[in-house]
């Protein structure tokens, strides 16, 4: 039986932990200063795995890539890096450091996509971010026309074997996740389970569908669920 990996969110924006409300930067809150500091105390708690975003390269404001890059030489266990990633030379050098890195509005671009899926397999994470079903591009501020099951489909087809599944409508609510689209998207491939978590309960539900992992990220920096909580699910 595979294990539910529990997956942290550490969004940085400005150097600093940030956590926005259904992605808009002006509904931020700012939680540490330190997200190395972060990282460390994630790490010491039992965590699989850090989902680290860079919130300034996702709006085009700038880029965290030191602050990322320190992170990662300084802790163990593996880190996804995922924000404003859509060239293949950045999709490169993020992966020089980097476990795995995910892509979203670079995902549209098939052609592109096949090429990295090629040379690098499951360190690829494609991002399916959507609202209500309507799959969302650049950081999350444009739709688009793609429906997210259909789309996740010819993606398998295409060779993605890993996904980020993002109902931004509900991220950062605390509302609960979203069931009916994970359980489908669960039944077509390994999938990281992220928007909605609201504590225990949360977090056992969505380990029903067997997931790859889930991400924690207002929940636990609100305190209403801890990482050896979420273990024990």
């Amino acid at each position: 039986m595979l294990t539910l990996k529990i997956i942290p969110a550490i969004d940085i924006m400005d150097g600093k932990v940030v956590r926005l409300l259904r992605g808009d930067p002006k509904d931020k809150t700012i939680y540490y200063n330190d997200p190395i500091r972060i990282a460390k105390q994630w790490e010491g708690q039992g965590a699989h795995m850090l989902h680290v975003v860079d919130l300034d390269a996702t709006l085009s404001l700038g880029d965290n890539t030191d602050i990322i890059q320190d992170m990662a030489s300084t802790i163990s266990v593996p880190i996804q890096v995922a924000g404003g990633r859509r060239s293949e030379d950045l999709v490169h050098d993020t992966l020089q450091y980097a476990d795995r890195v995910v892509v979203g509005t670079l995902a549209l671009n098939t052609k592109v996509l096949h090429k990295l899926i090629q040379r690098y397999d499951d360190r690829l994470v494609v991002s399916l971010d959507h609202n209500d079903g309507h799959i969302m591009s650049h950081g999350w501020q444009q739709a688009t026309d793609n429906m997210i099951i259909p789309t996740m489909k010819s993606l398998v087809a295409l060779g993605v074997t890993q996904f980020l599944i993002t109902n931004i409508s509900r991220d950062g609510t605390l509302s609960g996740p979203d069931i009916q689209t994970l359980s489908k998207a669960c039944r077509i491939s390994n999938v990281i389970a992220s928007g909605g978590v609201s504590g225990v309960s949360d977090v056992r539900d969505v380990a029903e569908l067997s997931p790859y992992g889930i991400i924690l990220g207002k929940a636990l920096y609100e305190g209403l669920i801890t990482i050896p909580e979420a273990l024990e699910c």
